[in-house]
This record gives C-alpha cells, structure tokens and sequence, in this order.
C-alpha cells in the first residue's frame, strides 16, 4: 500500500527528531572525553613531580612506568574522539539530507543546485518549460552532490532519449525508490564537500598524476627510500648503546635527506597539493560506493554502472590512507622530522605510484559512476515524495493521452488537473481563450511533463501514455540589446529552429503560446496560419495557444487535422471566475473589457 504524503513527511520529522538526539548524544560523549583528557594530563604532570621529589630508586621506576599509562589512555581517547568528531560531521549531513526533504514538502526551496548554469533560451524547450533555475524542475528534482550528478541530470532532462533507455531507467528509478531508505546515507556520505576538489582529483587521476609520478620511478630511490628506516633505527641505537659518534653520522644523514627533499620538493608539491586535505572527502565517497557494491541490484541499467570487478571503495580507502599520511608534511616540524629520518614525502609519492598503477582506472570509473547513481535517487526520491503520480507507459506508435495531468511546479493544492489526448494521427490543436484562463499553463504542464516522462520518472498525473518526441517551444520570446535582435527578429530566428527541426525529425512535437506578438493584427495573422498549415503539411503534432479567433476556422479547411479547444471564464455580476479546465471547441467569453474597465478604460 502507498503511503500518503503526510505520512512521508511525518516519517521525516521523525528521522529529523532522532538524528538530532543522536548528534546531541555523541557531543554529549565527545565532552566526557575531553574532560578524561584533561584529567589525564593532570596525572601526568603530578606524576612528573612525584618523580622529581622521589628518592626511591624503586619507587621511581614503578612511576616511570606509571608515566606511559596516561600517555597510552590519552593516545586511546583522542582517537576515540577523532572517530566521534567524523561520525558527527556524518550526522550533520544525514540531518542536513532528512531536513532539506521535509523543506521541499513544506513548500521550502531545495537546498541543492537549481541548475541555473544549463539556462539556454536557445534550446528548443528547456527555457520556456522552465527545466533550469529557479523555481524550475531541475530545482524541484536535483539531489546530487556532485558535478558529473548534476551534468547527467541536466543532460537528461534537455536531451532527447529512445524508448528502450527510457523503460531500463524507469526500471532502475523504481528499483531504487523501494530502497529509498537506504539512499540516505548515500547522499549523505556525498554531501557538505566541495565538488571540484573531487573533479580535480578526477582529472589528476585521469591526466597527469601517472607522468607526476615520473621522478620516483628509479629502483635505485625505491630501494633507498624502502631501506632508510633501517638505518635511521640503526644508527640512533648505536648513538645510544656504542658511541656518541653516532649522532653526527645521523645529523649528516639528516641533512642529506633534507637537501634531497629540497630538491624535489616542486615535484612533490604538484603530486601533493591536487590531493592534499582530501582525505576526508574520499573516505566519503568511499562509502558512498561501498553502497552502491553492497546492495542487490536487479535492473540493467544500474547493473551497468558497476563495472569493476574489484571493490574499487577499498581502493579509494586505500588512496585516502595514503593522502593522510602523504598530510603529515603540513605540520612542518612533524614534516620535517618525518622527512630527515624517513624520507617521509618520497615514501608517499612511491606508494602513491604503486596504488597508480593498479586501482587508477577503476576508481575513475567509480567515481564517474556515483553522479549516475547520484541522478537515479533525485528521480527515485521524487517517485517516493510523490506517491500521487504515475509512471507513464512508453509505446511505438503516435501517442500522447493523459489523465488528470497537473503542472509539478504548482502546489497540490491550488493545482488544477487536466485530460488530454492527441488523435492517432498527427494534428494541429488549437486552444483560445480570455487572458489568465489557463493556456500558457496548460501547454507547460504537458511540456515538462514529457521531460519527467522521458527522463524515467513519473509524472505530476493519474496516468499517461505517450510516444517519444523532440520538444519545441515558442512561449517567451525576448529582444537582445547585444545582438541588435528586436522582439520580431527573435520570433523569426524561433519560428526558423522549430521548422528546421520539423524537417530533420518526424517525431517533433510543438508547444506555441501566442505567435508573432511582435507585429501587426492583420500580418500575425496569416503568418500563425502559415505556419499552422506547415505543421499540417508536416504531419507535426502541435498545440497553438492563441487569442486568434479566425486561427480556430482552419477546422473548416481541415477538419481531420486541425482541432479546437479552449480554456473560459464565468462572469458573476462583473466578477471573474477562472476554472482552468480545458475545454471542447473555441472559446466564446473573453476578458479584456473587463480588465481594462479595472483599470479605467472603458470599451464601447
């Protein structure tokens, strides 16, 4: 049984509810620990003086003993509470995740992307259908986190798809939607980091970090660097039990070492500031992708994405070892140390090297892979929140039919539904109507509607069923100052895309709201009846919103192709009543006297 939205909203608040106390908990056990932490350092010290004041030689060794047990528990505590501080950094994301949902249902904008980067007024479809930026459907459906998320979501919603694409990612939104409850954690994992720094590592990866590399591929450096712990323990034993010669042995090799780290150190620098503080990040990611290798897909196409053959979260674990190690030249006296006695930078570049060669590729593949699962769960997640709307059914044939189809971008509750359906062969359907009654609307719900539907996902309807069609638009329609382009001239260059687009694909489907606004009566006239009867001709299924009365007459000439609808009003002692359900046939009751009465303006 589907659950209602007020239950999903309900179930939220009680995940937000629980989270809080869970954060509120784990900081109340971090404070414990900080306060363990300073009474261990309070043993130490009073340990210390035990020790200056003692005359015992007994006594003395059982406190020297005694001096390492605060130093063991205090090392035990702060990585105790180093993993608490992570899991509460987690937390806080998770919380961020169960709050943005209940926002979205609340009416609250998205807190992720609104996509206003992929706006084009020159795409056929996606600027008058509102698809990117505010308040548009890219800000009502985005859950990703990440750039290629975004880009994959983006490229689905403004690109024309096939049926077959289509089904398989109806298939795997709806596989995921059953383990929406699971998808939290994902998205949290992934959420609260930059994005470019993981496109950066993605590039180096992919790129550059193989010939950056270049400089510790000498066997000679391999052995050395793989020996020098050896001797550094070596001589500073015989430092202490042989001869104090010793220790100038080890400053010598102290120098040498820092010296060959000075030399390479521009090297160094470009291997390590690409990752460097990336460790974090990629443990997330890191778990993120164990998700996706740990759940029981079935569907094709999320089976698709998985294609390693190894635990590739394993291998960014790995990857993130080592750039927590590769971290430790940041402290420049632990650096430094590190480096005189270990050659610490070098030994990182090695292992960096090592784990180049054998784990490089998958984890840029995995990496890629995340915004794909990234754009399946903003689809599956809006399936789960919407358990209102339908999956629409896909077919061959000429078919677009809906039942109580609303726009998705106006609240449940002032939306008014609709029914519609095309012919089984292509039409030009002609809507009239008074000013405000629903026209504009009417074509932008069928429109991004359509773009749900072949993206996967469901529909804001009852039910629909439908062919696959390239979109174009003619709604807003706008001059540019920097292009010299008056309002007409940019009609004209929209009218030219469309009819360019009808030629070179069969399975067009227009949306025009209002032709030709930019010149006279008489000649936007006959051109919107040109036009009409090029779709016509065309054999372009279309819907022509118009206050054109005449343009409603070509069903006299074309009585099997052209169809008329309208959208009216009901007037009540002067007062304006607006239904907004599409109706048969021509409008007959129109509103301009009455809006230009309101204003002053009287007509005869």
């Amino acid at each position: 049984m589907l659950k209602q939205q007020t239950e999903i909203i309900a179930d939220y608040d009680q995940k937000i509810k629980q989270v809080t106390a869970d954060i509120a908990q784990t900081k109340k056990i971090i404070d414990q620990l900080s306060f363990m932490r300073i009474g261990l350092f309070l043993v130490e010290i009073l340990l210390f003086i035990l020790l200056v004041r003692s005359a015992d030689d007994d006594l003395r060794t059982l406190i020297q003993l005694g001096l390492l047990m605060p130093v063991i528990a205090f090392a035990f505590i702060v990585r105790r509470q180093s993993r608490l501080d992570r899991e509460i950094d987690y937390k806080k994301q998770l919380l961020w995740v169960y709050q943005n949902e209940w926002n979205v249902l609340n009416g609250t904008a998205n807190g992720y992307d609104h996509g206003q980067a992929f706006e084009s007024e020159l795409h056929p479809y996606t600027s008058d259908l509102d698809i990117f930026g505010s308040a548009s459907l890219f800000a009502l459906i985005n859950r990703c986190s990440t750039q290629s998320g975004n880009n994959i979501l983006a490229k689905n919603f403004a690109e024309k798809s096939t049926r077959d694409k289509i089904l398989r990612r109806q298939e795997a939104i709806i596989e995921i939607k059953d383990k929406i409850a699971e998808t939290y954690s994902f998205r949290a994992n992934l959420h609260g980091y930059d994005p470019e720094k993981i496109e950066q590592i993605k590039i180096q990866l992919k790129q550059q970090l193989g010939a950056q590399l270049g400089f510790v591929k000498s066997k000679f450096l391999r052995f050395y660097v793989k020996l020098v712990p050896y001797i550094s323990i070596a001589l500073i034993l015989a430092a202490v039990f042989v001869s104090g010669v010793f220790w100038k042995v080890l400053a010598l090799l102290f120098v040498i070492h820092t010296g060959w780290n000075v030399l390479l150190n521009a090297k160094i620098n470009k291997v390590f500031y690409c990752f460097g503080g990336s460790s974090n990040l990629l443990n997330g990611y890191a778990s993120a992708i164990l998700w996706t290798e740990n759940q029981s897909w079935k569907s094709a196409y999320t089976l698709s994405l998985l294609d390693s053959k190894i635990p590739v979260s394993k291998e960014i674990k790995a990857l993130s070892k080592i750039i927590q190690n590769f971290d430790a030249r940041l402290n420049l006296l632990v650096g430094g140390i590190l480096n005189a006695l270990l050659l610490w930078d070098l030994k990182c570049c090695i292992s960096l090297d090592i784990w180049y060669k054998s784990s490089s590729k998958d984890v840029i593949s995995a990496l890629g892979h995340l915004g794909d699962f990234e754009e399946l769960i903003s689809l599956a997640t809006t399936a789960y929140n919407q358990p209102d709307w339908a999956f629409p059914l896909l077919t061959d044939q000429l078919a677009l039919a809906t039942t109580h189809i609303g726009h998705p971008l106006i609240k449940e509750q002032i939306r008014v539904n609709n029914d519609f359906h095309l012919e089984a062969k292509p039409t030009v359907d002609i809507i009239t109507g008074s000013n405000m009654a629903g026209k504009s609307t009417f074509l932008r719900t069928l429109g991004i509607n359509m773009v749900l539907a072949y993206a996967g996902a469901p529909v804001c309807a009852k039910a629909m069923q439908l062919s696959v069609f390239s979109i174009n638009t003619y709604m807003r329609i706008k001059d540019s100052l920097n292009e010299s382009t008056s309002t007409f001239k940019a009609e004209l260059n929209r009218l030219k895309m469309i009819l360019d687009n009808v030629v070179k694909d069969k399975d067009t489907f227009v949306l025009i709201d209002e032709m030709l606004r930019g010149t006279n009566s008489r000649d936007k006239y006959l051109g919107s009846k040109v036009f009409v009867q090029k779709l016509i001709t065309e054999k372009t299924p279309a819907l022509f919103a118009t206050h054109d009365l005449q343009l409603a007459d070509l069903i006299v000439d074309y009585p099997e192709t052209v169809r008329n609808f309208h959208f009216d009003i009901q007037i009540t002692e002067g007062e304006m009543k607006f239904d907004y359900l599409l109706k048969q046939g021509p409008c007959k009751t129109f509103n301009a006297a009455i809006l230009l009465k309101e204003i002053g303006l009287t007509l005869d």
